[in-house]
């Protein structure tokens, strides 16, 4: 029997567009999970950790509450240099900052998704490799004028004006705006989930 209907577990818009992208009709329910990172904890491990960890927090909400049972989709994303997790910037300081850092580097993005419903919990990630340009650095605060960095994994929206960055990428676009859309669909057909739906939300 299949499932028309899934909750995201995510208040990104950007994971929104992906899931009306493919067809996928879901309800918003997004949880309230400590992001910080746990001392030693490699950065797969942890985008891993929270991909999960909303899933179950949101499934575990819908027991409670007695929402309709609906498989629920959970994702992290995080930008990773070297060893380091440059998560959103605080402030222009920070977000320039990051991007400098980012100048003329080859960074990873990886995405987690995680999809939990009554019979299984299931958890795929993506990882790809994104060539920056060089930067100079009043582009970096010409950028975070903009107001796009703010909310971004890394201080970068690639599906925005932080596109102009990216010399190349190794791997999948939309893993890196925030839900890798190959691996999201093979764990939804796994759970019969139906895709090419008209896109459109109850929420």
């Amino acid at each position: 029997m299949s499932v028309d209907w899934i909750y995201l577990a995510s208040a990104s818009p950007r994971r929104r567009e992906l899931l009306q992208q493919i067809g996928v009709r879901f309800t918003v329910m997004s949880a309230a999970v400590d992001e910080t990172v746990q001392p030693g904890e490699a950065a797969l491990d942890y985008v891993c950790r929270l991909a999960q960890s909303k899933a179950d927090a949101v499934f575990s909400r819908i027991q409670i509450e007695g929402q309709p049972q609906r498989p629920v989709l959970g994702a992290d994303t995080s930008v990773v240099l070297g060893d380091n997790i440059l998560g959103k910037p605080a402030d222009e300081a920070a977000a320039v900052a990051m991007l400098m850092e980012l100048s003329g580097q080859t960074h990873q993005v990886i995405t987690a998704v995680a999809l939990v419903d009554e019979l299984n919990s299931q958890l795929v990630y993506s990882s790809t490799e994104v060539r920056f340009r060089s930067i100079v650095e009043s582009e970096a605060r010409a950028y975070w004028n903009t107001g796009e960095p703010a909310d971004k994994a890394g201080g970068y929206g690639i599906q925005g004006f932080g596109a102009v960055f990216v010399e190349s990428l190794q791997g999948s676009y939309s893993g890196v705006v925030g839900l890798p859309l190959y691996e999201t669909a093979n764990l939804l057909k796994h759970a019969r989930v139906r895709l090419w739906q008209m896109p459109e939300t109850d929420s």
